[in-house]
């Protein structure tokens, strides 16, 4: 039941034209019949979420874990991301088209990690654009992506085979630009660190941002192709744009610019503190069993995905700092002979 604060609230929010957004729910995944469940939650004009699970790939989630977009424009709707499966992407577009009862005109891809892409192959007939550094990702990975989702995922992945983006999102020096589809306008904006080629997309008529994996609620961030430093630095950047709505590709919607500074400042909490921690253990040339025995802040124990994203986490990044202690010592061995 809800608080008589929360019924005034929204009784105030209603009274002035303002509609609340629908609670966010899981999807009801029938993994029998290969359903997905999926949903569209409007988050603004023209704008829903299909929101995945905040867990880790598993048969019970269908291995849908990511947040998708849907933007109806005059040519048609706009797809952010497709999805882990052939299946899910065939699910997703039936979604699309009936909930906004147009046809598919662009789909954006914003980095190369295999559920922003392996639905694709259900809009082979649509222009599937992405960065070139993103493309070039998929064309080096698409197989080994494939590979590791059929074992993790089963039935789920029938008949997937990657279909990569077939177009370049191309931004000017400083990795800002445009894109104009059927009269809507997005910002566009390259930022790196989670991976090589982190894209954002926002829509400038509603403010709804989708920032990809570049921000994590309530989830540990997967960290295959992460650069700590270089991810710091663009939640700084993104943090300074003030969002009014933040969908991350993993974990809830943050909606209200207090909700998506907090989504921002998790990740960067969880990011410094690897820095910090991996720096000084490094430094005192604990092994990698050291490391997965140290205490981890109850704060990011509670995560979604802790159990197994934190070692993996461990088995990305730790090595980095070792290696940057032994540079460092080879260094200073160089400059005493």
């Amino acid at each position: 039941m809800r608080s008589p604060l929360a019924a005034l609230l929204a009784a105030a929010l209603l009274a002035g034209g303002l509609a609340l957004p629908a609670a966010a729910e899981a999807p009801q995944v029938d993994v029998a019949r290969l359903d997905y469940g999926l949903q569209a939650r409007a988050l603004a004009d023209g704008v829903w979420v299909v929101e995945g699970a905040n867990d880790d790939f598993s048969v019970a989630n269908g291995c849908n874990i990511i947040n998708l977009g849907l933007i109806a424009t005059a040519e048609g709707t706009v797809v952010v991301n497709t999805g882990t499966s052939r299946l899910h992407g065939q699910q997703l577009r039936t979604l699309a088209e009936r909930t906004t009862g147009q046809r598919i005109a662009r789909v954006v891809h914003l980095n190369l990690h295999p559920d922003y892409f392996l639905g694709n192959q259900a809009f082979a007939d649509v222009p599937r654009l992405a960065t070139p550094v993103t493309r070039a990702g998929i064309a080096r990975e698409a197989s080994a992506y494939e590979n590791n989702l059929y074992r993790l995922c089963g039935d789920w992945m029938r008949g997937t085979e990657a279909l990569a983006p077939d177009a370049d999102i191309t931004l000017p020096t400083g990795g800002r630009g445009a894109l104009t589809v059927g009269g809507r306008s997005f910002d566009l904006i390259e930022l790196e660190g989670h991976t090589d080629s982190d894209l954002v997309l926002i829509d400038r008529a509603s403010g709804v941002a989708f920032v990809g994996g570049l921000v994590f609620v309530q989830r540990v961030p997967t960290t295959p192709h992460a650069r700590v430093e270089r991810w710091l630095n663009s939640l700084e950047r993104l943090q300074a744009l003030g969002l009014r709505t933040l969908v991350p590709s993993h974990g809830p919607v943050q909606i209200g610019p207090e909700r998506a500074a907090e989504g921002i400042a998790q990740t960067r909490r969880f990011l410094q503190w690897i820095d910090r921690s991996f720096s000084a253990w490094a430094a005192q040339g604990w092994d990698m069993n050291e490391v997965l025995r140290a205490p981890v802040p109850e704060e990011f124990r509670q995560w979604a995905a802790f159990r197994t994203e934190y070692v993996r986490n461990v088995a990305h990044l730790y090595p980095v700092y070792e290696q940057k202690v032994l540079a460092r010592a080879q260094s200073q061995a160089r400059g005493l002979r």
